[in-house]
C-alpha cells in the first residue's frame, strides 16, 4: 500500500505497484496518459494507476477503439470533488478520510469498482474501516456522515452507510440516556436550561438532518429505548428550526425558507413521531403550535384529528388563550370554531369511555370522580370561549348553538358564564328573529343562574318574554324559600324523584340511574352552596341596618322587610333607587375589568 502517516486514514505519497505479473501483461498496453471527463470538468490522467485499482476505468479503457479517446463518467456520486479525491488514493497523494467526505468516497468507489477484486486495501476497504471504527462509534460523526448522506444518489443506501449512521446514532444516544444518572446528579442544582443541555447535547445535531432521515431516527431511537421527554425534546428544537413560524407570534406568517410540500411533511411527520406514552408530557403549547401549523398548511385530515386527539385528553389543562384558534379562511368566522369542536366531542369521548371503565356499584359516582372535576374545569373553559367568540358578527347561530348543547347538564354547576355568553351574543346580533332567539336561551337553566344575573336576567330586554318570566318565577320561589327557612329538599326530592331505580329495570339501567342521581345530588349541593353564600352575605346586610337603626325604634319586622327590599326583585321605588345605584355601581367595577372582557349589559 505504501507508506501510511501516523493517522492511519492519512494518506501519503507512494508509487502504486502491480500485484504480479500477470497484471503487467494485460496493462502493456495501457501506457500514457488519458482524459477523463466528469460532469463536465476534464483529468488528464496516466492509465496506469487508475487501471490498476478501478475496475470501471479497466473495462472502459479496454472497450475503447481508440487509445486516445476521452472516457466520459456520468452521474459519479459526489461529483468531480469525489472523483479528484479517489484519483488521489490511487496516485498516492497527501489527503485525509474525513466524516466529510467519507461517504463521498465510499459511493465513488463504488461507483468505480475499486474493490480487492483489483487490488488489496483499496479505497473500498479503506473507507469500509473508518466508517466501522471511527464513525459508528460516535454521535457526533455518525451524525454528520448521514447529513453528507442527503446529497448523495441511490447509490449511499445500496452500500448501506444511512442505515449504519441511525443505528449507530440510536445507540450512542441510549448510552448517554444510561450515563444521564451521573450528568442528573451534578446538574440538580443548577437551572433547568443547563440540566436540558447536560442530557440532550446532541438535539442540536438532528436538527441538522433531512426530515425523512430524521424520521428514520426517531424511530430507531424509540426501538432501542431512548426517554420519551428527550424525543420530545428532540421534536419541539426539530419544529423549531425547519419551521420558523412554530412561535405563537408568528404562527400566521408562513415561512419563506421551505416550499408548502415540504412544509406539510414536515408537520405531518413531526406529529406522527410523538410519543404515545402516557407517562409522557407533550407541552401542550408545543401540540396547539403544531395544531395551528397543520392548519395553515392543509395537512392531512388524519394527522390534523391526530393532534387534536392529543390535546382532548389534555383538555381540561388548557387555557383560554389555546383555544381562540384564528380561522384561515376568508369570509367565515373570525375562529376556527370546528377545532375547538372537535377537540371537546373528544374530549367528552373520554370521560364516557372513563365512566364505562367505573368500578361497579361500590365505587364513589362520576360525582367524586377525577373525570368529573375535569369535566368541570371544561365547561368554565368553554363558557369563558364562548364569551370570547360571541362578538363575532361572522359567527353563525348553528356553530354558536353546537358549542353550547355539546356539553351536558352536568358540566355547570352555575350558568352564569353561559348567560354572560348567551347575551353577548344577543347583543352583537340584534337581528335574530324571536323564535331564533328562544332557541339559544333554552339552554340556560334559570334555577342554576347566581342571585346577580338573575336580577340581571329580570331586565334584559334582550331575553325572550318566556325565559324573563321563568327568571322571575323562580326567583320567587327562592325568596319564599328563603323567608320560610325551607332549606331547598323540596327542589332536591322533585329533581331526582326520576332518578329511582325500578325494580323492572336491568341492572345496568339501575346503575346509571344511580350515577345520574348521584351526580345530580352533587350539582344540587353545590349549588346549595352558592345560595347559602348569597343569604348569608344578606344576612350580614340586614344586621348592619337593623343596627344602624336601632336607635330610632325600628321594630326587628320594619327591619326585616326592609333587608328583603335590598335584594331587588320585587321592591318598591326606594327599593328601585337602591338597584339603581347598585347597578352603577357594579358598572363602574366592570369597567376596570380586562379590555378584551364583555359585560352583561
Amino acid at each position: 500500500m505504501g507508506m501510511v502517516s501516523e493517522n492511519p486514514f492519512a494518506f501519503s505519497n507512494r508509487s502504486p505497484k502491480l500485484c504480479n505479473s500477470f497484471t503487467t501483461r494485460i496493462f502493456s498496453d495501457v501506457a500514457g496518459d488519458i482524459t477523463i471527463v466528469v460532469d463536465g470538468e476534464s483529468f488528464l490522467l496516466h492509465k496506469f494507476p487508475l487501471v490498476s485499482r478501478s475496475g470501471k476505468i479497466r473495462k472502459m479503457v479496454a472497450d475503447a477503439k481508440d487509445s486516445a479517446a476521452k472516457l466520459e463518467l456520468h452521474n459519479i456520486p459526489g461529483g468531480p470533488q469525489a472523483f479528484e479525491l479517489a484519483m488521489k488514493f490511487c496516485y498516492g497523494m497527501n489527503f485525509e478520510i474525513t466524516s466529510g467526505n467519507v461517504a463521498h468516497l465510499r459511493c465513488a468507489a463504488e461507483y468505480l469498482e475499486m474493490s480487492e477484486d483489483y487490488r488489496d486495501e483499496n479505497l473500498i476497504e479503506r473507507t469500509e474501516i473508518y466508517l466501522n471504527e471511527v464513525v459508528v462509534q460516535s454521535l457526533e460523526k455518525s451524525v454528520e456522515v448521514l447529513t453528507t448522506c442527503q446529497t448523495l444518489p441511490s447509490i449511499a443506501e445500496e452500500v448501506g452507510i444511512p442505515s449504519r449512521c441511525v443505528e449507530a446514532i440510536a445507540t450512542n444516544a441510549c448510552k448517554e440516556q444510561l450515563m444521564s444518572g451521573l450528568s442528573m446528579l451534578n446538574c440538580d442544582g443548577e437551572s433547568p436550561e443547563l440540566k436540558s443541555g447536560c442530557l440532550e447535547w446532541w438535539v442540536e445535531d438532528l436538527s441538522l438532518l433531512r426530515i425523512e432521515y430524521y424520521q428514520r431516527v426517531i424511530f430507531a431511537m424509540q426501538r432501542t429505548g431512548v426517554r420519551p421527554d428527550s424525543i420530545v425534546a428532540s421534536l419541539m428544537h426539530f419544529a423549531q428550526t425547519s419551521l420558523k413560524g412554530i412561535g405563537k407570534c408568528q404562527i400566521w406568517k408562513k415561512p419563506d425558507s421551505l416550499p408548502e410540500h415540504d412544509q406539510r411533511t414536515i408537520v405531518e411527520t413531526l406529529i406522527s413521531l410523538m410519543p404515545t406514552e402516557k407517562s409522557c408530557s407533550v407541552p401542550l403549547s408545543f401540540m396547539f403550535g403544531m395544531l395551528r401549523m397543520s392548519i395553515m398548511v392543509d395537512s392531512a385530515i388524519a394527522c390534523r384529528l391526530e393532534i387534536e386527539r392529543r390535546i382532548a385528553y389534555r383538555l381540561e389543562m388548557v387555557t383560554l388563550d389555546d383555544i381562540l384558534i384564528p380561522s384561515i379562511y376568508a369570509g367565515g368566522s373570525l375562529y376556527d370554531v370546528d377545532t375547538v369542536h372537535r377537540i371537546l366531542v373528544n374530549f367528552l369521548q373520554r370521560i364516557e369511555e372513563e365512566e364505562d371503565e367505573d368500578c361497579g356499584y361500590e365505587s364513589e359516582g362520576i360525582a367524586n370522580s377525577p373525570s368529573h372535576g375535569s369535566l368541570l374545569k371544561v365547561g368554565r373553559l368553554i363558557d369563558s370561549y364562548l364569551a370570547e367568540i360571541a362578538p363575532d358578527p361572522y359567527l353563525s347561530l348553528q356553530k354558536f348553538v353546537a358549542m353550547i348543547e355539546v356539553l351536558p347538564d352536568y358540566a355547570r354547576v352555575i350558568d352564569d358564564g353561559l348567560y354572560r355568553a348567551v347575551d353577548i351574543y344577543l347583543k352583537v346580533h340584534s337581528m335574530l328573529t324571536e323564535q331564533e332567539c328562544k332557541k339559544l336561551c333554552k339552554f340556560i337553566d334559570c334555577q342554576k343562574l347566581s342571585q346577580e344575573a338573575c336580577n340581571h336576567a329580570a331586565q334584559n330586554d334582550r331575553l325572550p318574554v318566556q325565559m324573563t318570566v321563568r327568571v322571575l318565577y323562580f326567583e320567587q320561589v327562592r325568596l319564599k324559600t328563603a323567608l320560610s327557612g325551607n332549606s331547598g329538599d323540596g327542589f332536591v326530592s322533585q329533581r331526582i324523584s326520576s332518578g329511582v331505580p325500578s325494580a323492572a329495570m336491568s341492572p345496568r339501567d339501575n346503575y346509571a340511574s344511580l350515577r345520574r342521581e348521584n351526580r345530580e345530588l352533587k350539582l344540587e349541593i353545590s349549588r346549595m352552596r352558592v345560595r347559602l353564600s348569597e343569604l348569608e352575605k344578606e344576612q350580614l346586610f340586614m344586621k348592619q341596618g337593623m343596627m344602624d337603626k336601632t336607635g330610632n325604634g325600628k321594630t326587628f319586622l320594619t327591619s326585616i322587610s326592609k333587608g328583603i327590599g335590598k335584594m331587588g326583585i320585587f321592591s318598591g321605588q326606594a327599593g328601585g333607587k337602591r338597584q339603581k345605584s347598585s347597578r352603577k355601581s357594579r358598572g363602574s367595577e366592570g369597567k376596570t375589568g380586562r379590555g378584551r372582557r364583555h359585560s352583561l349589559s
